[in-house]
């Protein structure tokens, strides 16, 4: 079993990843965490060290050598990871399943606020201004995301339900 969960930040695919791994006897493996393994710095360093385009590269380089070189995973991307380098046409080919973890404007701004924070891309936006930047954001990636194999929708969702539902779609 070859799974890849995809969407927008705060959408679960690491804490969701994390469960259906456990509950599928699967190896888990997120991306980010994986480069920060590879790289031996943070994402955030990386960006303000070495730039995005810097980023993007690795992040396909590391892509490429977990869909190459392992089997039977849950792999939790970052939320841009589909959107580059030809990355989704690359998860397409690879003999995985994929699945989007769809989430509403609202539902994303209502997460995101939480953890502002700790999300570098939105850590100095006003409040106000997270739904916007969302909904911008999402319009330019849907393309990209609905691509995937399948999509589940996560509004109104806890994510062990969401955790649920993806165990009953692979089984």
């Amino acid at each position: 079993m070859r799974i890849v969960l995809l969407g927008y930040m705060a959408s679960g695919k690491s804490s969701i990843g994390k469960k259906i791994s456990k509950s599928l006897n699967t190896s888990f493996i997120d991306l980010d965490d994986y480069i920060i393994e590879k790289e031996k710095m943070s994402i955030s360093e990386i960006f303000s060290e070495k730039g995005e385009i810097y980023f993007r590269k690795i992040e396909h380089k590391y892509l490429k050598e977990i869909l190459e070189n392992f089997n039977n995973f849950i792999l939790s991307l970052g939320g841009g990871t589909p959107c580059y380098a030809n990355n989704m046409e690359l998860i397409k080919q690879s003999n995985t399943t994929s699945i989007y973890l769809q989430g509403s404007v609202p539902t994303m701004t209502k997460r995101l606020i939480k953890k502002k924070a700790k999300r570098p891309l939105i850590a100095s936006l006003e409040d106000d201004k997270i739904s916007e930047f969302i909904a911008k954001h999402l319009f330019e990636r849907r393309f990209f995301y609905e691509q995937a194999n399948n999509i589940v929708k996560i509004d109104d969702k806890k994510k062990s339900e969401v955790a649920l539902e993806l165990i009953k779609l692979l089984n």
